[in-house]
């Protein structure tokens, strides 16, 4: 299965602003989270196997975590044109279907995903308070076919150790997933032509 990893992110990295709408019209931007001590941005598809595999455990992970204080936003970055599961009323569709407790946001423009770095679905970015970059690595070591058990391991030992503020070690495993399904003539300069095919 053709698949993509996440891009090499320098820690630290300060957290991009967006205004991005959800399924139901409204807007949500990077200050309102201001007051939780911990901020996740997903980006995610509708479709990629990748994400299909952990859906469940991701939306579980999001309910876990909200009470310890974790803000949890996902961002479909695709273009929907070409791909139209990845629309805006599908994202809605997903939010029902799969019990997402968190925002979950269409970036349309695909300059959101381009501003974070974002390679992959799922390409996850673990801010702390300070909203820097304190984990950009996989939700698990499960991939499709590999037999692993979905537990969100990784993420969850980040989103503890980042809780109670310290710093997540800095060597991570990068997530893999399919690429960001960017619009013709909309692709970032990290995109290559081996990753066309994924």
């Amino acid at each position: 299965m053709p698949k993509t990893e996440s891009n090499p992110i320098e820690l630290g990295t300060r957290a991009a602003d967006f205004i991005l709408p959800d399924a139901q019209g409204v807007l949500h931007g990077l200050g309102d989270f201001d007051a939780k001590p911990a901020l996740l941005v997903a980006f995610i598809s509708n479709r990629c196997p990748f994400v299909v595999l952990i859906r469940e455990a991701f939306a579980a992970f999001a309910r876990d975590y909200a009470a310890k204080g974790l803000q949890v936003l996902a961002i479909n970055a695709n273009d929907h044109e070409a791909h139209p599961e990845e629309t805006l009323a599908r994202i809605g569709e997903e939010v029902e279907k799969f019990g997402y407790s968190f925002p979950y946001l269409k970036d349309a423009s695909q300059q959101t995903a381009k501003a974070y770095g974002a390679a992959c679905t799922p390409d996850f970015f673990l801010f702390g308070v300070d909203r820097r970059l304190a984990y950009h690595g996989q939700f698990d070591d499960a991939r499709p076919g590999n037999g692993r058990p979905v537990t969100g391991a990784d993420l969850r030992a980040a989103a503890d150790t980042v809780l109670e503020g310290g710093k997540p070690a800095a060597s991570q495993v990068p997530s893999i997933g399919c690429n960001i399904k960017w619009s013709a003539g909309n692709e970032p300069v990290w995109f290559s032509g081996a990753a066309r095919a994924a």
